[in-house]
């Protein structure tokens, strides 16, 4: 998976550093060690993320670097970790559990439910079953767990998850799982067609896209 935000390149007492704006163990499902392939402003590089404590990281930059890029405040940022694995599964991306021409939405019984709910919303299934695949309980769904489910349903995604950041003026693909912040944790909803599906909410025709911190397109 890559993921794409805009960075700021700070100067520190052991050289430059990109800040990445999200919990990286919460999103990949990973810990430690973070080799990385990272791209800045067209410009490739290999590097081990720097870690900052409590599972957020930054990218280090050279100085070289940093002199060849465009004189600009914010520069666009997109690094890969790994790939994301999959379990054997009976589905495909030419045999998906079902074609996603519509959302019920699902409410969930519990806090800490919306990531399964997501995958249960999209899928077509109860939220247990979506639990069972994620292998998760409460609090315990994450992107990146988010992802292998889709992997396994056989839905098409994006390889990237574009992080917004509190930006007005986003324009969402027809069908994407949102994400924004909610306290310590991270809180999921379905973008379809125009409408929001929030496992906590029910079914919102309007979205204060302050609060969006990112979303992945689920390709339809």
């Amino acid at each position: 998976m890559k993921y794409t935000f805009n960075g700021i390149i700070d100067s520190t007492e052991s050289g430059y550093v990109v800040n990445i704006p999200f919990n990286v163990w919460e999103i990949f499902d990973r810990e430690g060690h973070m080799p990385a392939k990272v791209r800045i402003d067209g410009e490739t590089f290999v590097c081990n993320l720097v870690p900052k404590g409590k599972g957020y990281y930054g990218i280090p930059v050279t100085k070289e670097l940093v002199n060849s890029l465009p004189k600009s405040e914010q520069h666009k940022v997109t690094f890969r970790i790994t790939k994301s694995e999959v379990e054997d599964s009976p589905y495909s991306t030419a045999n998906p559990i079902r074609k996603i021409d519509s959302i019920d939405c699902i409410k969930q019984p519990a806090d800490g439910l919306c990531g399964q709910s997501c995958i249960a919303m999209l899928a077509g299934i109860t939220i247990d079953e979506a639990s069972n695949i994620m292998h998760c309980a409460e609090w315990q769904a994450t992107m990146g767990k988010m992802i292998n489910a889709l992997n396994y349903f056989g839905f098409e995604h994006s390889e990237e998850i574009i992080y917004t950041l509190g930006d007005p003026d986003v324009t969402l693909p027809k069908c994407c799982i949102m994400m924004e912040k909610l306290g310590r944790y991270n809180h999921y909803l379905i973008g379809f067609d125009g409408k929001f599906y929030d496992s906590g909410l029910g079914v919102l025709s309007e979205y204060d896209f302050s609060k969006l911190t990112g979303y992945l397109e689920v390709c339809i």
